[in-house]
């Protein structure tokens, strides 16, 4: 099974709260009470994103955090990119050349290449705008259309 680990997860959770009130800054811990988790995994999360540019850190009595860019230019790809490093779906593709011992006589390289390419096209085409609303569109994924659920009102 492929799954995003739980601190990116939670980090594109934290950074939606983040992008529905752009306008205030937010503290870790009361985000960490809003999203219902625990503490120091929300600051650590936070100092990771801050790091890899998408978060501003405000120091003083009335600091926090705030997106460095509209919601708008921030990608699904970018967030994953910040907590985890670079998006790859195999070993092979995540080392450089002559990492893998396999490579030399590998043939399903290439197109795990082209899968891992396909991924980070598609995160990198989901805001994180569009990740703080409901979905209620037909979405095309490859050649196929995928209905998406509505979110309850």
């Amino acid at each position: 099974m492929i799954r995003i680990t739980k601190q990116s997860d939670y980090g594109i959770v934290l950074m939606t709260r983040l992008a529905n009130e752009t306008e205030q800054l937010h503290t870790a811990a009361a985000l960490a009470t809003e999203a219902q988790l625990p503490a120091p995994t929300v600051s650590k999360i936070l100092k990771l994103l801050a790091r890899g540019g998408l978060l501003e850190s405000h120091r003083g009595v009335k600091g926090g955090y705030s997106l460095s860019r509209a919601p708008e230019a921030i990608s699904v790809a970018e967030i994953i990119g910040a907590l985890e490093g670079p998006i790859a779906i195999t070993e092979c593709i995540e080392d450089g050349p002559g990492e893998c011992s396999q490579e030399s006589f590998c043939a399903v390289r290439g197109n795990w290449q082209r899968i891992n390419l396909a991924i980070r096209q598609a995160l990198e085409a989901i805001s994180l705008a569009e990740m703080t609303e409901p979905l209620n569109r037909l979405v095309t994924i490859g050649r196929h259309p995928i209905e998406q659920p509505v979110e309850p009102s």
